[in-house]
């Protein structure tokens, strides 16, 4: 009979709760899938006396968690602290360096410092996973890496964060404005007091940066990612009020696409999805990825991309699959077999797009505007001018027909110049899928 496998928790926030009430509850049905027993060895957060929904009074408890990783009998260290740097990564760097296994849920660590974890892992033989990482309880990671394996990949895009999905689908379905529903998320324990990194687009930034190196081969570079990535802070209700006229719905979308040169183009930004694509139907605090292969063509999948009992669902899956001898590579192939990314700026793509301005209501402004569009050649698919405001500017909102981003700025900031121009107000990529 083999003997258990021992695991090691460094962090008891609703997640790491979350895996010690799977594995309590569940002891049998893990044993029977992986043919070995799992045991909670020891555990360590930042205070020992405060109250938890599990029991853990039975386990080693460590006041340092980096020190997990120096236990003789631990099999696997989990880690469910967070955080780029700090306690975190010094935890992980060296549990790997004693060769102990590691699971994490931290994107923000995997994806600034994958490469350099994922060579340590190789070096002592041992399986860095992170399921958890990329959108909760939706097996992502195991899709790329599993399910389509066998296939080139074309692109990867979705609804990355749950947070951000919320507050737009909440903005859509009330006409409330960003920061009453910020505020009713972060009530409802949806949004962080600091919310920072959910709106302003950073922890889509981490995910796609993750999925990016493994649908592609390349390694993973959190910076490019991060220098083409916008949040939803400047959607306004009007904006919603105005894509529903035009038959849209506004995402936050995370989008990486590899062109046939090879070149890779990644982006996060709220873009406008007709209310017919799949894509729109998403709401709440649903995740949705979508992966485009050359032999399967487009594999979705959906689910809860957040909350103590998908991301602990995700985490305790890692943990079974290195119980079943699963070691395999941390972004899909060797770290020497990755390849330095022929990056592109996704911002200067051609697309369709949503310009929002407010202008003054008086005559010759429509022509003004239709002077700055034709001189760069840019061609106007739908107009609407609505007097949204009692006694002030007047909204005129244009979607295009494809053009270059290149163009549109030229034409953007013509249209800043005109005197008539109040204010340019939004400008969205519509998407197609």
């Amino acid at each position: 009979m083999q003997t258990p496998f021992k695991i090691a928790i460094a962090g008891l926030g609703t997640v790491g709760q979350g895996v010690v009430e799977i594995i309590q509850k569940n002891a049998v049905l893990i044993e029977q899938r992986t043919g070995r027993k799992v045991e909670i060895c020891a555990v360590s957060s930042f205070s020992a006396s405060k109250k938890r929904a599990v029991e853990i009074s039975q386990y080693k408890w460590v006041d340092n968690a980096a020190q997990l990783a120096d236990l003789a009998d631990v099999d696997c260290v989990v880690e469910l602290i967070g955080g780029e740097n700090g306690i975190a990564h010094e935890l992980v760097s060296h549990a790997l360096d004693k060769g102990k296994h590691v699971v994490t849920a931290n994107k923000a660590m995997v994806a600034r410092h994958g490469l350099k974890l994922a060579q340590n892992a190789e070096f002592k033989n041992v399986a860095l996973k992170y399921e958890a990482a990329v959108a909760g309880g939706i097996p992502a990671i195991k899709t790329l890496m599993q399910g389509l394996a066998a296939n080139n990949i074309k692109s990867v895009f979705g609804i990355l964060n749950g947070t951000c999905n919320y507050i737009l689908s909440e903005m859509g379905l009330s006409g409330r404005g960003f920061d009453d529903v910020l505020k009713e998320a972060q009530d409802k324990g949806y949004a962080e007091a600091d919310p920072t990194f959910d709106v302003d687009g950073i922890d889509s930034a981490h995910k796609l940066c993750i999925l990016s190196a493994l649908a592609f081969g390349v390694k993973p570079d959190l910076d490019n990612v991060l220098e083409a990535t916008s949040g939803i802070r400047g959607v306004s209700a009007l904006d919603f009020k105005i894509a529903e006229e035009l038959g849209y719905k506004i995402k936050l979308l995370g989008s990486a696409h590899q062109n046939d040169a090879g070149e890779i183009a990644q982006m996060v930004a709220p873009c406008l999805v007709h209310k017919s694509a799949q894509l729109a139907s998403v709401d709440g605090s649903f995740n949705a990825v979508f992966f485009d292969g050359d032999f399967v063509d487009q594999v979705v999948n959906v689910g809860r991309g957040a909350g103590a009992g998908p991301t602990a669902s995700a985490v305790v899956a890692d943990i079974m699959d290195i119980m079943r001898g699963d070691e395999s590579a941390v972004f899909g192939v060797k770290t020497r077999d990755l390849q330095g990314a022929k990056w592109i700026d996704a911002s200067q793509n051609d697309d369709r797009f949503y310009i929002h301005l407010s202008v003054d209501d008086k005559p010759g402004v429509m022509a003004n505007i239709s002077s700055a569009l034709s001189t760069h050649g840019l061609s106007i698919d739908e107009l609407i001018q609505r007097h949204y405001h009692v006694d002030g500017p007047v909204s005129v909102v244009m979607t295009t027909h494809k053009t270059a981003r290149g163009s549109l700025d030229l034409v953007l900031e013509k249209l800043k110049s005109l005197e008539s121009v109040i204010s340019i107000d939004s400008v969205f990529r519509i998407i197609k899928f």
